[in-house]
């Protein structure tokens, strides 16, 4: 990845990454993942078509090949996966997603899972957590639209002036 130069406020270059590729299953699949199912609507649910494991582990969701939100269960996936098809009222994340998720599922592609359950690792006599490694690896490493951190990138799918997906227009992220 190549980096852009900018004249900073104080007359120094300041440097900043150019955009970071797409995570596509290919990458996924040669970096451990599998494919577990897919989202479905259930009800008025969402769920996946097949259960997943109760381990702990990294997931993908993806459309058309391409990785579009990873996250990490640090209590077991089967759990974390259920609660973004019922998220409970403090979880906005949760509802983000679900929402998000929903809205693809009317239009004519699925969301399938990956995941992938790296093990726990040991630096210098010190543990390693796999599995918080690798999330924080992919969401640093490429193109992740649904993974927010402070900022509203979803405002840029929705379009301009437009609420993200699963967001109140007057709330702060």
């Amino acid at each position: 990845m190549e980096a852009a130069t900018k004249p900073s406020p104080i007359g120094r270059p300041e440097t900043r990454p150019q955009s970071k590729p797409a995570l596509t299953t290919d990458i996924l699949i040669s970096g451990g993942f599998t494919r577990v199912g897919r989202w479905i609507i259930s009800g008025d649910s969402l769920a996946v078509e097949t259960p997943a494991p109760k381990s702990k582990g990294v997931y993908a969701f993806v459309k058309a090949g391409v990785a579009l939100y990873v996250g990490v269960a640090t209590k077991g996936l089967a759990g974390r996966l259920y609660s973004y098809g019922r998220p409970g009222i403090s979880q906005r994340t949760n509802q983000r997603l679900e929402a998000i998720i929903m809205a693809e599922l009317s239009g004519p592609e699925a969301i399938e899972i990956f995941i992938a359950m790296p093990p726990d690792l040991e630096w210098n006599g010190l543990p390693v957590n796999g599995r918080a490694g690798l999330e924080l690896g992919l969401i640093e490493k490429y193109s992740l639209p649904w993974n927010i951190r402070g900022a509203t990138a979803l405002e840029a799918i929705a379009g301009p002036g437009q609420p993200a997906l699963g967001r109140d227009p007057g709330q702060k992220m």
